[in-house]
């Protein structure tokens, strides 16, 4: 049984063009990760106002419900004192190691006390203070509640000797040349957004005391000199940002006084990358892990007879195959190919028994709808799925007439016939640009309509994949073309079209994203077309602040159990959803498919419920990830798809 879940609203994105993958992450500089099916992680819409905000903030929470500010870094004066002006501290790698367990197992403030700030509330973006801090100017100011650590690399070669956490300088200090040494000013000067992942780092690194280390590439010099630009950029901040009567906590910066060899020999489980540049498998690495699980998604995997579909194949070492078969043919998806000709089709057929040979196709999307005259040429889309299935499977049933007696009774010799080829229809990340021509084989093959060769690809076959809607309009005026020249399987045309099915009409070509055999991301306009999910074998639909658009009869058909809808909950970055974690989660038991896009609060709030759920099981607190580290994760795995 499957579900779906809707978020709120959002505005769909192309996938962006596709250089190569990059693991430096060091910087936000990452190439394209394999995932072009990404949904879109709107900003959200800015706030409608008369003359007060759409949605009025909750009240700032009483001094109570601060924690206490615990760290065996402060007060700083057991530590001894290496600089006067600016103050700075050095620590033992014993301490380092016991503030990293101390933060880890501590609660996190209450996100009431920490938000809007975290948001971002630049003096200048009336449209951002008009919504978060209309009511309360005091929701305003930096959060007393919260002491972090921030571990800074000297350098900031992030590839290698790198402690659990750890940022270059680069990613909170403004640069050298800018007059004074601050922090960067990463308050969004304009604009509306609760999705600003990418200023966590050095939010949290203005509230926070700051460990610098070093490896051998840099100098004692450099530590100190480093360090001591920190200090200053803290006094400067802190400067700013005393407002009136608050007080604001004191942080420092401390040197650790050993090198990242003893730190790497005696505290092994705090190194994400070692000397020798190898990550450590005890530390989780979101770009990795990413990779690997689109690696695992999109590999390759038969369609039909002798034709794959899958990503751009990697090299395989010499001797090992993986269990790979050995294409002859290899088509690319590209964004600028041509549709080839028909002589250079038949070229490369010839060219591909002795060896493999590549080639280009149009992409998804690239391809607009047009008529074709059905007499003269065949379109490009037709003449090339008969290209394919004449190399890939030269057996197929039109050649039944060679078995044909003529008409004095004698039956003709049989035509020797090349071995059949193996193709591979491909691109980057294995489901988007190769979509079109891998669907429109698919019919031709299978004899198929596009309702069913969508369906049957990715329920059947377990394929993922995206598509436009102009693949669709253009897959659809080709159908009758495709079929009529199809020697797939089937009673001929008249069996293979019909009625196209109601959810047809209101498809865009893309499918709610299979995150797992049972759970489905998806958007707004999927939950809005319950047919679809239907014929996916979605069952369930979870809404979290918008409800679906369906009829009453639509409603009554699926049944009041297989429908939650969270109301009172907005896509603001201000309204709580902790209190409803505990009824999705409940309802998600039973099977559920959630789709989620997930603002800053909410992935806070999931960080709070995890240390709900260890105190039921009678577990300590115990975090893999601080909320600095998570956010600067998810801002490098989104990177790519910004605009």
């Amino acid at each position: 049984m499957a579900a779906v879940a809707i978020p709120p609203r959002q505005t769909p994105t192309p996938p962006p063009s596709t250089p190569s993958l990059g693991f430096d992450t060091s910087s936000f500089e990452h190439g394209v990760i394999p995932n072009k099916h990404l949904p879109y992680c709107s900003p959200g819409p800015a706030p409608f106002r008369h003359n007060a905000p759409a949605t009025p903030p909750a009240s700032p929470p009483s001094s109570q419900s601060e924690i206490r500010l615990l760290s065996v870094l402060h007060p700083p004066d057991p530590h001894q004192l290496v600089s006067k002006s600016p103050p700075v501290f050095v620590i033992q790698p014993s301490t380092l190691s016991a503030a990293i367990h101390q933060l880890s197992s501590g609660e996190l403030p209450d996100p009431r006390t920490v938000f809007p700030w975290f948001h971002g509330l630049h003096p200048e973006n009336q449209i951002q203070l008009a919504f978060f801090t209309a009511r309360k100017k005091i929701l305003r100011n930096t959060p007393r509640c919260f002491r972090g650590l921030t571990i800074i690399k000297v350098g900031g070669d992030l590839t290698k000797c790198r402690v659990k956490g750890a940022l270059a300088p680069h990613e909170i200090l403004a640069a050298e040349d800018s007059g004074e040494d601050s922090f960067l000013e990463v308050d969004p000067r304009e604009g509306f957004s609760v999705r600003n992942f990418q200023i966590q780092a050095t939010k949290v690194a203005m509230v926070s005391d700051i460990v610098v280390y070093r490896d051998d590439s840099a100098s004692e010099k450099d530590l100190y000199r480093l360090a001591k630009r920190l200090s200053r950029a803290q006094k400067t901040w802190r400067v700013k940002s005393t407002n009136g009567d608050q007080e604001l906590p004191a942080f420092n910066v401390f040197i650790l006084s050993c090198s990242f060899e003893e730190f790497e020999r005696d505290h092994s489980e705090l190194v994400a990358i070692d000397s020798d540049s190898q990550p450590r498998g005890e530390q989780l690495d979101f770009f990795q892990l990413e990779r690997q699980e689109m690696c695992d998604m999109s590999q390759a995997s038969q369609i039909t007879k002798n034709v794959w579909l899958g990503p751009a194949p990697d090299p395989a070492p010499t001797g090992e195959d993986h269990g790979r078969p050995e294409f002859d043919l290899l088509i690319e998806a590209s964004d600028l190919a041509q549709a080839p000709d028909l002589p250079t089709l038949k070229s490369l057929g010839e060219l591909s028994l002795d060896t493999p040979q590549h080639l280009e196709f149009p992409s998804s999307g690239s391809i607009m709808p047009q008529k074709w005259p059905k007499a003269g040429p065949l379109d490009p889309i037709t003449q090339m799925c008969q290209w394919i299935h004449g190399l890939a499977d030269p057996d197929a049933a039109g050649d039944a007439d060679e078995d044909t007696p003529d008409q004095d009774g004698d039956i003709p010799m049989k035509t020797l016939r090349p071995r059949p080829r193996k193709f591979l229809i491909y691109c980057t990340d294995g489901y988007t640009e190769s979509t079109l021509l891998g669907l429109a084989y698919f019919m031709y093959a299978e004899r198929l309509p596009v309702h069913e060769a969508w369906l049957r690809l990715h329920c059947q076959l377990k394929r993922n994949f995206f598509a436009y809607p102009s693949d669709v309009a253009l897959l659809s005026s080709l159908q009758t073309r495709i079929l009529e020249m199809s020697q797939g399987p089937g009673n001929g045309i008249a069996g293979s079209l019909q009625d196209d099915p109601a959810w047809l009409a209101r498809f865009d070509g893309s499918l709610p994203s299979r995150i797992l055999p049972y759970m489905y991301l998806g958007n707004l306009g999927h939950a809005n077309n319950p047919q679809l999910l239907r014929a996916l074998g979605i069952k369930r639909v979870l809404s979290v602040g918008e409800s679906v658009g369906w009829t009453k009869g639509q409603k009554e058909s699926w049944g009041s159990r297989n429908l939650l809808f969270v109301d009172r909950v907005q896509d603001n970055g201000v309204d709580c959803l902790t209190k409803d974690f505990e009824r999705c989660l409940d309802f998600i038991a039973r099977r559920l498919n959630v789709i989620i896009q997930p603002h800053l609060r909410f992935v806070y709030e999931l960080l709070k419920w995890d240390e709900v759920l260890q105190k039921r099981r009678g577990q300590p607190i115990r975090r893999e990830l601080e909320w600095a580290s998570i956010a600067r994760e998810i801002a490098a795995m989104n990177k790519p798809y910004s605009r």
